[in-house]
C-alpha cells in the first residue's frame, strides 16, 4: 500500500512538474514576442526621431514642430527602467523640451480651426518667438539627439 501511494504521489509531482515547466516555456515565448514587438516599435521610433531631427537640422521642418513631434516619440520610447534614458531626455535634450513645454497648450490640425484667425495669428508669433530665441539650443539637441539614436539603431543591427 505504501508503494501505490508513493508511486501515485511521484506520478502527481511529475505531472506538475511537467505542467509548471510548460507553462514556464509559454512565458518565456510570450516574453520573447513581447520583446520582440518592443523592439521594433521602438524601431519605428528611433527612425521617426531621426527622420524628424534631420528635417529640423536642415530647415525642412519647423523647429516648433519638429520639438513637439520628438518630445512625444521619446516619451514612447520603451526603454529599460528604473533610471532609463527616458527619466533624463529633459535634461539632455533641453531646447527641445523647453519649446516642447512651451508650446504644447498650443491646438493643431482641427483643433486649430476652431479658433479666430486672429487667436492663430497670435499663437502663431509666440511660437515663432520661441523657434527665434531656442535656436541654436534646438540645433544643439538636435545634433545630440542624432548621434544618440544613431548609436541606438547601431548597437541594435550589431544584436
Amino acid at each position: 500500500m505504501v508503494w501505490v501511494a508513493l508511486i501515485v504521489g511521484v506520478a502527481i509531482i511529475a505531472g506538475l512538474a511537467f505542467y509548471a515547466g510548460s507553462l514556464l516555456a509559454r512565458l518565456r515565448k510570450q516574453r520573447e514576442v513581447r520583446d520582440q514587438a518592443i523592439q521594433k516599435r521602438n524601431d519605428n521610433l528611433y527612425e521617426s526621431i531621426e527622420t524628424i531631427s534631420l528635417a529640423m537640422q536642415q530647415g525642412q521642418c519647423d523647429l516648433s514642430e519638429g520639438s513637439l513631434r520628438v518630445a512625444v516619440l521619446l516619451d514612447h520610447l520603451a526603454l529599460p527602467a528604473p533610471k532609463s534614458e527616458a527619466d533624463i531626455f529633459d535634461k539632455q535634450y533641453p531646447g527641445i523640451h523647453t519649446m516642447y513645454e512651451r508650446i504644447k497648450h498650443m491646438p493643431t490640425h482641427e483643433a486649430r480651426k476652431q479658433f479666430p484667425r486672429k487667436e492663430i495669428r497670435k499663437m502663431d508669433d509666440e511660437r515663432e518667438r520661441y523657434e527665434v530665441e531656442l535656436a541654436d539650443d534646438i540645433q544643439a539637441d538636435v545634433s545630440k539627439l542624432l548621434v544618440w539614436v544613431r548609436a541606438q539603431r547601431k548597437a541594435r543591427q550589431g544584436q
